[in-house]
């Protein structure tokens, strides 16, 4: 655990990627297998320790440690993890045991662990690792490390390690499970390349870069809505069929109509959605519900009859990268399109569609079209290069997406609390609100993105000194700072007082120059609901 814990500790303090990507790849050469795999499963989000919950780590803290001094530290720190790790009280006596604090005998213990035998086992190993240990043990458990490392990254820095090419790790990684013992064996020539071609696995998406100044030649580029759905990938290999998420997650079982439906050998790329009220075509391709509407399907360990049945999903196609076991991604786009629409044609209609393309014959006339369009389930316009290929990753100049721009409302800071990793010492997470007609004020949203650094200093010590009340670690404030609030759209939910969510809100601008008095109104964003 000693290697592990110290990689973590220097990947939170190190702000260069490269840097990273150097202290990752020096780890996974010099770290023995099966130690190197469990850790770089942890570091992609591979690793799943089931029986290890927050809520077991909380009590199993409490048993040991006065409670109220747990939570006051606990807001104090800013992380649950970090906090334990600190506070735990060593034993004055450790009874001998044959415990092997390796990492990878760690994780394979933990891995087989009934509910009832977690909390001694966990209790034993705090009681015998050094604080630092500790943080990386129970940051591995939950499954949140928050180390500043994406799973690309740390897949980038086994390729650079190795001298492979990241994209041949991706095209494999999900074909072979932890702790990837034939993935470390090829990187170090002792064995063969995995090859993924009869298996359902995940390649990677293409990715499209934000428009900003530019303007295209739209005889280069065509031009397609973009969806506000999920972006998903469709698989069906050696009889099987696969969905996966952006991120790589394995999301068949959430919608089970729409992999039943996919039986077709190839890979497609597109967005999930559910249908809407309305059943036919609409002027942009379809009739798609809201995002608000998919989001009553995700994270679902089950799938009821109701829910099926209230919300239909279906994926709005946009790209092939497999036509059977034929790997199309080296063709120009203008050839896939034509073959997506081939493939689509076999399929089943009330399961998938084609995005449609744009017609717009030159830049300033897509400008109009763009402007003109805030449907509930279109985020903006994708911008492709005709002739570029499927490349894995943003490639500057290929795909270009211009999201709609976003609503705004003045709303009132409500409410405060810490956050996490670097901003842990920092109030960062707010809640706002808008007025009713009776003057009340309820909360509408929360966010933590979209200020600097500076304001975020200048808005911590802001919290400190108008705090009115404290609710463990969340505070109240006095009622008259206004953020000006972005976001990209707003719904009806039953789940909040104000009987409104929004989608992506983030901070624009702190209003410092408007009373809380004069803030939006709730019933000016009931007007915005789609």
């Amino acid at each position: 655990m000693r290697a592990f814990a110290t990689l973590l500790e220097r990947l939170v303090y190190t702000r260069s990627r490269n840097a990273k990507l150097k202290l990752i790849g020096d780890y996974l050469k010099e770290t023995p297998d099966p130690d190197r795999g469990w850790a770089l499963a942890a570091l992609t989000g591979g690793l799943d320790l089931p029986a290890i919950k927050p809520a077991l780590i909380r009590a199993l803290v409490e048993e040991r440690v006065d409670p109220v001094l747990f939570y006051l530290s606990r807001d104090y720190v800013g992380d649950t993890a970090e906090t334990v790790s600190l506070i735990w009280p060593r034993p004055d006596h450790v009874p001998e045991t044959d415990l092997d604090l390796s990492l990878g005998a760690v994780v394979e213990r933990m891995r087989s662990l009934s509910r009832s035998e977690a909390p001694g086992v966990l209790a034993a190993y705090l009681d015998r690792l050094e604080p630092e240990e500790r943080f990386a043990l129970l940051k591995m458990a939950t499954g949140a490390l928050r180390v500043g490392v994406t799973a690309r990254l740390a897949k980038t820095a086994l390729a650079q390690a190795f001298g492979l090419d990241v994209d041949a790790v991706e095209e494999v990684w999900h074909g072979i499970a932890p702790p990837y013992p034939t993935l470390f064996a090829w990187a170090e020539g002792q064995g063969a390349q995995p090859r993924a071609e009869a298996l359902p696995v995940f390649r990677s998406f293409m990715l499209a870069h934000a428009l900003e100044d530019v303007r295209v030649d739209m005889a280069d580029y065509a031009a397609e809505w973009k969806w506000d759905g999920i972006r998903v990938q469709l698989v069906h290999a050696g009889g099987e069929t696969r969905l996966y998420s952006r991120a790589g997650d394995d999301i068949t079982r959430g919608f089970p109509e729409v992999a039943t439906a996919f039986r077709a050998p190839g890979v497609l790329d597109g967005e999930l959605m559910v249908k809407g009220e309305a059943q036919g075509a609409d002027e942009h391709g379809g009739a798609a519900a809201s995002f608000n509407a998919l989001q009553q399907r995700l994270n679902r360990k089950a799938v009821t009859a109701k829910m099926l049945a209230d919300y239909p999903a279906f994926v709005r196609l946009y790209d092939i990268m497999f036509d059977g076991t034929e790997d199309l991604r080296e063709l120009p786009w203008t050839e896939r399109r034509q073959r997506l629409e081939t493939f689509a044609a076999k399929l089943d209609p009330a399961r998938f569609d084609v995005s449609s393309l744009i017609e717009a014959e030159d830049f300033t006339t897509l400008e109009a079209i763009r402007a003109g369009a805030r449907d509930a389930s279109i985020e903006g316009v994708m911008l492709k290069r005709r002739d570029s290929a499927y490349v894995a990753g943003r490639r500057v100049g290929l795909w270009y997406k211009w999201k709609r721009d976003p609503l705004t409302a003045d709303c009132v800071v409500m409410y405060a609390q810490r956050g996490n990793g670097r901003r842990s010492s920092y109030y960062s997470d707010f809640t706002f609100g808008c007025w009713t007609d009776e003057g009340e004020l309820l909360p509408v949203g929360k966010a933590y993105s979209g200020i600097t650094d500076e304001e975020l200093k200048w808005l911590d010590r802001w919290v400190r000194n108008h705090t009115v009340q404290r609710f463990g670690p969340v505070r109240e404030v006095e009622k008259s700072l206004v953020f000006e609030v972005a976001f990209d759209s707003i719904h009806s939910s039953g789940r909040h007082k104000s009987g409104v969510a929004m989608r992506f809100p983030r901070i624009a601008r702190i209003r410092t120059d408007k009373p809380a008095a004069e803030a939006d109104r709730l019933e000016t964003l009931q007007r915005l609901i789609t």
